[in-house]
């Protein structure tokens, strides 16, 4: 599960984030093995439709079919925007066990949303808006949760909230097409498989466009680019 969740409070006003010193030599080294390694056991081939990489404020949404889509997404990325991308993930997945939580923490620099906390304290949508401050990316999973059939289900309300929050942010569809059958749901151990991974062109949020539209159009964006 990498999705913001609904949120209905006022935005906060965009802070710097990621304050801290830039990744360590080790954390470095470490990402770009793990990216190597990611294209290597995914077969990812990448393709950009109507869009080029860019280092400007993004939200990448994508379908969501396995646990390896954030990290696949991600290594997809030149490096130079792969630095100033920030997935969101599942704390309560990520969070598991000592190598996972370092990946997480200090390789990826994810926003780990706590699911059993959704609105008890600070909306998620809120929180990533945060950390995100005025020059970071993100990779959310809009479904909320993976498919176990390959198919799209409905996007739930989170991109909307981002995208009413912050307008001016680019919202980047993206399809994984066939990362279900390299780490099938259950399994450990990724198999080797070729997949596609592929970016559409930038979208906005219309002016007085309801939020059911919004969401129908960008899950139908994402679903354009596997055909």
């Amino acid at each position: 599960m990498l999705s913001p969740a609904d949120s209905h409070q006022p935005s906060a006003p965009p802070l710097a984030g990621n304050a801290a010193a830039g990744p360590t030599a080790l954390c470095r080294a470490a990402g770009l093995s793990l990216a190597a390694l990611a294209r290597l056991l995914s077969g990812a081939s990448v393709r950009w439709v109507a869009s080029q990489p860019d280092t400007c404020q993004r939200v990448y949404f994508a379908n969501h079919t396995s646990h390896l889509d954030a990290i696949v997404i991600w290594s997809s990325l030149p490096q130079a925007v792969r630095e100033l991308t920030r997935p969101v993930a599942a704390k309560d997945y990520w969070s598991r066990g000592v190598v996972r939580r370092w990946l997480a923490q200090e390789v990826f620099n994810a926003i780990l949303i706590d699911r059993t906390d959704i609105k008890v304290h600070q909306s998620p949508v809120d929180l990533m808006l945060r950390e995100v401050g005025s020059t970071k990316s993100l990779i959310v999973f809009p479904e909320g949760s993976r498919s176990v059939t390959g198919e799209i289900g409905e996007f739930k309300s989170g991109l909307y909230y981002l995208a009413k929050k912050r307008p001016e942010i680019e919202l980047v569809p993206v399809h994984i097409d066939n990362l279900n059958r390299v780490l099938p749901r259950g399994e450990f151990l990724p198999v080797p498989l070729l997949s596609c991974i592929s970016f559409g062109p930038p979208l906005w949020l219309e002016r007085g466009e309801a939020k059911l539209d919004f969401l129908d159009r960008a899950r139908r964006a994402v679903i354009a680019l596997k055909e």
